[in-house]
């Protein structure tokens, strides 16, 4: 057996085992030093998966924090019992996953209140939003009371970066296909199907434009391309898991319910909303998924951490970091996995 093959077949039992957390560092996140040491910490605290923008550089430092993680982990006293895979995502124009705030000046009243709720701190105090660090997540236009907030969605040339990746090491890739148009979701997923052949593929779908007939004929549609390798990635409400209660990762659940009930022979992820109480909570109402994806509440819980200035050489900042990123794993892996 091959080394492609068996990474395969490891991810293959971590789905089936219930042993699956996937951090994402948002398909929008191209701060490299943020996600090099989310790379990091939750390498060390045992995330399978990181969901990384489909970015070359970007792939290069999350490669450089998982390397940091295996050289800083016998310093904690820590033991890596496997090495993450790398996943990256693109979107289709629209999904708010892969867009990019942009502040209209012309309608802007300078009010602050998108400084204020911008989760990535990645508006300056002139009104202009720094494209690296933000994901898309819309808090901005929540709050703005002069409706300034427009986005913008660069389509990469994905067929030449997406191989290129792949040449990176990056062995997995996903779809966010939230649209209604099933056509351009199939043409990149044929897409994805050609570059990666011999490992998962994901796509990421909520009900937010679909209805549950239209999201299952979708899954059935895209399970003909890929078949067993075929991850679906029920959202429930994207980038929308900075709470952690119940309620917040309430959709998330029911998104993969309507999934699993569907009979289709894939994977089941959880997503979008996703936070320590999630794995609790499928167990509870009997939603046997095979994993947990966290995005927003992941960061969050290592933001303070993420941001210091001297976090790359305070060892002491990265033990907190880890063992708080261990209990969130740690929650939601016992739950799911019974």
């Amino acid at each position: 057996m091959n080394a492609k093959n068996e990474r395969y077949d490891l991810l293959k039992g971590l789905f089936q085992e219930r042993r699956f957390f996937k951090l994402v560092c948002g398909a929008g996140n191209e701060n490299l030093t943020e996600v090099r040491r989310l790379a990091a910490i939750y390498t060390i605290a045992g995330a399978a998966m990181h969901d990384l923008s489909a970015n070359i550089d970007v792939v290069e430092a999350a490669k450089r924090g998982v390397e940091e993680a295996y050289a800083l982990a016998p310093l904690l006293g820590k033991k890596i019992a496997m090495r993450p895979y790398l996943n990256v995502s693109i979107g289709l124009k629209g999904d708010p996953h892969v867009r990019k705030a942009l502040i209209d000046r012309g309608a802007c009243v300078e009010c602050g209140e998108c400084i204020k709720a911008c989760r990535q701190e990645a508006i300056s105090e002139g009104y202009s939003v720094e494209e690296f660090k933000c994901i898309g997540c819309g808090d901005c236009e929540s709050v703005c009371p002069a409706g300034a907030i427009r986005y913008i969605h660069k389509r990469a040339d994905f067929e030449n970066i997406l191989p290129e990746c792949a040449k990176r090491g990056v062995e997995t890739m996903e779809l966010h296909g939230v649209t209604d148009d099933d056509e351009a979701v199939l043409h990149d997923w044929k897409l994805l199907n050609t570059i990666i052949t011999d490992n998962f593929l994901s796509v990421c779908l909520d009900r937010s434009l679909l209805s549950n007939r239209h999201l299952i004929d979708r899954i059935r549609q895209l399970h003909e391309v890929t078949g067993e390798r075929m991850i679906v990635q029920a959202d429930g409400v994207p980038m929308s898991g900075e709470g952690d209660d119940y309620n917040t990762t309430l959709q998330a659940v029911a998104c993969a319910d309507v999934v699993m009930k569907s009979g289709i022979p894939v994977v089941v992820l959880l997503s979008g909303g996703t936070n320590s109480r999630t794995g609790l909570l499928a167990r509870q109402c009997g939603v046997n998924a095979h994993g947990v994806s966290v995005g927003s509440f992941a960061r969050k819980l290592v933001k303070r951490y993420v941001t210091m200035e001297d976090f790359d050489t305070n060892i002491d900042a990265l033990s907190e970091a880890v063992s708080v990123a261990e209990e969130l794993v740690r929650a939601n892996l016992e739950a799911i996995g019974g």
